[in-house]
């Protein structure tokens, strides 16, 4: 074969793997698309035998400092506990933790704080992994239950903790409404996402557009939120007691996205053992992730912390509050 014949070939292949990557992305279409992919995920076990128990991203530490991966991501739940302000409640607090994959993090707020944790996620399989991880001393239980519309009574728990869920929430008003709907009076609310660049005070510009529009598509997002466009969501629902408390852990989390691929590299071993099929759909992630690192590092998305304390009374009524009394 001449050289000139195998550029043709090589520039074929390249960009067949790129339609593959475009066509073959897991957009958003309903919340059984999340739970699929999770499922999907959680089954072959190549996501846990990378990410470990967390399946969020690491705290390297401000500056960030050289860790091992799952280290980074379990002093993430220790940070975000002394962020949030937990780390002075009592044994016994009830958590509820929205979004808790395969409970993680629900069982080191078990654990090391002895919270009665129950953790929910959309992934029926993610449950199942969380049960099996979970030991019976362990006060953290697990079951399926939609963000969009808990199962849970006003007022339920002391605390609730969510940990990189919003992405996948269709609607975030409804989503901050129901955050806060089942924190008790005086509880507190914290949450870590991820978020784009408020594109109110800045517009996507031409490269940042589709960008983020693979960012949402590859990974079953409709949409990103601002941390200021959510924090005023929170507030709008009229259950804080004063102002929402934000943070940006942008440079603390930001080593884990080449972290994530580097493990790829020096552990083969978790896709080698999933067959060709594994190695693909391994494969197939790196452009999602490389995509990741360069929208955090250049400012198109950050990395929000939020954390609030429901009052006591409601401020004023919510977007739902006022559209039932619209109707009546």
């Amino acid at each position: 074969m001449s050289l000139s014949s195998a550029l043709v070939l090589l520039l074929l292949l390249f960009g067949g793997a790129i339609a593959l990557y475009l066509f073959s992305a897991r957009r958003y279409q309903s919340s059984d698309t999340v739970a699929d992919s999770y499922d999907q995920w959680t089954d072959d076990g190549i996501l846990e035998y990378y990410w470990g128990e967390h399946i969020h991203l690491g705290h390297y530490g401000s500056p960030p400092q050289n860790k091992e991966f799952v280290t980074a991501k379990i002093d993430f739940v220790h940070e975000m506990v002394r962020w949030g302000g937990l780390s002075n409640l009592p044994p016994g607090t009830t958590v509820l933790d929205v979004g808790c994959g395969i409970g993680g993090s629900s069982r080191i707020l078990a654990k090391d704080y002895g919270f009665a944790v129950t953790g929910v996620t959309i992934s029926p399989q993610q449950v199942r992994r969380a049960q099996e991880l979970t030991p019976e001393s362990v006060p953290a239980e697990f079951k399926v239950d939609d963000a969009m519309n808990l199962s849970f009574p006003d007022g339920s728990f002391d605390v609730v903790w969510s940990v990189e869920a919003g992405p996948h929430m269709p609607d975030k008003a409804v989503f901050a409404q129901e955050l806060l709907r089942v924190l008790k009076p005086g509880g507190t609310l914290v949450v870590a996402d991820w978020n784009q660049r408020d594109d109110r005070q800045k517009p996507l510009n031409a490269w940042e557009r589709p960008v983020m529009r693979q960012l949402l598509d590859q990974w079953a997002h409709p949409e990103f939120s601002s941390i200021e466009g959510f924090s005023e969501l929170l507030e709008a629902t009229g259950y804080v007691e004063g102002k929402v408390i934000t943070d940006d852990w942008t440079q603390q989390t930001l080593p884990s996205w080449f972290d994530t691929i580097w493990q790829g590299i020096v552990r083969p071993q978790g896709w080698v053992s999933a067959g060709l099929s594994g190695f693909v759909k391994s494969v197939r992630e790196v452009p999602t992730l490389l995509l990741m690192r360069l929208a955090f590092g250049a400012g198109l998305c950050r990395f929000g912390m939020f954390r609030a304390q429901r009052a006591h009374a409601k401020k004023h009524p919510s977007r739902e509050d006022a559209a039932e009394t619209a109707q009546v």
